[in-house]
């Protein structure tokens, strides 16, 4: 075997059940990790005789790869290990890889017939990106392969993990992969309904803010938006620099009917979890507590706790990345509990990669219960495209590609329907406030109004907004706003990538839509 394995660093309190002999003769393992440097959730890179390569480990505690952010760690060592596996299958040791060998790899990976998981041209300048650290490093001249090079990326690069549902979609997802009901509309029996309200209210809070999955995954419950604006059902809040991609703090919008579905989940599900830890002990055996005592107002809020053994600290909110906020605690009425948003049942923290297996789970119970016994044995990328249409598939970024879809045409709908704009006063419009596009970027937080045009609404930026907008009486004094759902509709069809599954929705009763 050549094969090469990642393992990575748990989070303080998540080693297990570890033998009082240690670990091949290690005692304490998880302070001679501390002790090397390592970080939780760094990698480990495991050479195919079993041993550490500790070339791999010293660039893993480099200033090349220490300051990047958890996901981007785990992302780029797992594409590093496929390349290692790579090359020794070919007996090629890493340190000594040619440009040859990163073309020969390139082609395998992107362009074989043979390969049956080939990749495009988005993936490959990922990988192209973590190889580069990897060299960079290593000080090899010439680089294998150099991202900075053009001939180095690939042409072809489209984000390919871009998907859009339709509101009606999502109501339909929703109730069929996290509430459990079946074609007939209600719940199907036997159907486990433990997690319900914290898996809809979450899908739905992200749905109406654009937040990413760790954004709003590691929310603090005090963050919760509570300035109204005014005279609109939307509330809005202030996202912390130190969970967002940029770095750099935002304000955020939700919806009042979005922010009532959680605040029945903290009031329900969420302080059912709570009273269960309390009375079984779990919150005393999280090591890291640290016991708020004070939450300053202001434009830079801070937090001010004690832990375990009565020492001090603070920290601006916004500087609070999402490990750190598990830690914080606060004094509830029948003892320390959470100051974590979303909880397991267990009455912890859920971290926010953990959502992905919720998004997992339900789009497999909307093909249990949409698809036929034989259609769901063949692997959703190998189905004809019919079959796919008939189930949603979502993930946690989905929702923030939806919600970008349905603002710009929200909010293209209000510029050309109920405002009546010409031409000419929507120009004007835009120099003032700026256009439907630089609102959804500022929504989603993005530096660039480009990156929101390419990398999100691709598939409708070669539509006319006239066409996508059309309304019925474009003649009489006020504009008639055309059916939101009528509108998803006629754009699913002329576009691709947006599900709106019709035939299914028609087939369904109105109680599952």
């Amino acid at each position: 075997m050549r094969e090469w394995h990642v393992v990575w660093v748990p989070d303080p309190g998540r080693w297990g059940n570890l033998p009082e002999a240690g670990v091949l003769g290690v005692e304490d393992l998880p302070i001679a990790v501390e002790r090397i440097g390592l970080l939780p959730g760094d990698p480990v890179f495991i050479a195919p005789d079993f041993t550490i390569d500790s070339d791999l480990l010293d660039f893993v505690l480099s200033k090349h790869f220490r300051f990047l952010a958890r996901e981007t760690k785990r992302n780029y060592a797992t594409d590093i290990r496929i390349l290692l596996t790579f090359l020794s299958s070919r007996g090629i040791n890493w340190r000594r890889a040619s440009e040859q060998d990163l073309l020969n790899y390139r082609t395998w990976r992107c362009d074989a017939p043979q390969n049956p998981e080939r990749i495009g041209g988005s993936k490959w300048n990922r990988e192209a990106a973590a190889f580069t650290r990897l060299f960079k490093w290593a000080r090899m001249s010439p680089r294998p392969v150099d991202a900075s090079r053009r001939e180095d990326r690939a042409a072809d690069s489209v984000s390919a993990r871009v998907s859009w549902l339709t509101p009606r979609t999502w109501s339909l997802w929703s109730d069929i992969g996290l509430r459990g009901h079946g074609r007939d509309g209600a719940p199907m029996w036997g159907w486990d309904a433990r997690t319900e309200a914290r898996n809809t209210s979450f899908v739905q809070f992200i749905l109406s803010s654009g937040l990413r999955r760790q954004e709003g995954g590691s929310l603090l419950t005090f963050e919760l938006p509570a300035h109204r604006l005014q005279h609109g059902r939307y509330l809005h809040g202030q996202l912390a620099g130190a969970v967002t991609r940029s770095k750099s703090g935002r304000t955020f919008y939700t919806s009042l009917d979005a922010l009532g579905q959680v605040e029945t989940y903290v009031q329900s599900e969420r302080a059912w979890a709570v009273q269960r830890a309390q009375q079984m002990g779990r919150y005393e055996q999280v090591e890291q507590m640290r016991l708020i005592t004070k939450v300053t107002r202001g434009r830079a809020p801070q937090v001010f706790w004690v832990d375990r053994n009565g020492v001090p600290g603070h920290q601006y909110v916004t500087h609070m990345g999402w490990r750190e906020r598990q830690w914080l605690f606060l004094e509830g009425p029948e003892g320390p509990e959470p100051a974590w948003l979303w909880l397991t049942e267990q009455g912890l923290p859920m971290l926010p990669d953990r959502w992905n297996t919720v998004f997992t789970t339900a789009n497999l119970r909307c093909e249990e219960v949409l698809l036929a016994p034989g259609e769901r044995e063949v692997s959703r990328n190998l189905r004809a495209a019919e079959v796919r249409g008939r189930t949603p598939y979502a993930t946690p970024h989905s929702t923030r590609h939806s919600f970008a879809l349905y603002m710009l045409i929200v909010l293209n709908q209000l510029m050309e329907a109920r405002f009546g704009l010409t031409a000419a006063d929507r120009r004007d419009f835009a120099m003032l406030f700026g256009d439907p596009w630089w609102l959804v970027k500022t929504l989603l937080g993005h530096a660039d109004v480009e990156t929101t045009k390419r990398h999100y609404l691709a598939p409708v930026a070669h539509l006319q907004l006239e066409s996508i907008l059309a309304v019925a009486d474009t003649d009489g004094p006020e504009r008639r706003m055309e059916d939101i759902d009528g509108v998803f509709a006629r754009l699913a069809r002329e576009s691709a990538g947006i599900q709106d599954i019709d035939l299914v929705v028609d087939r369904l009763p109105k109680a599952t839509r």
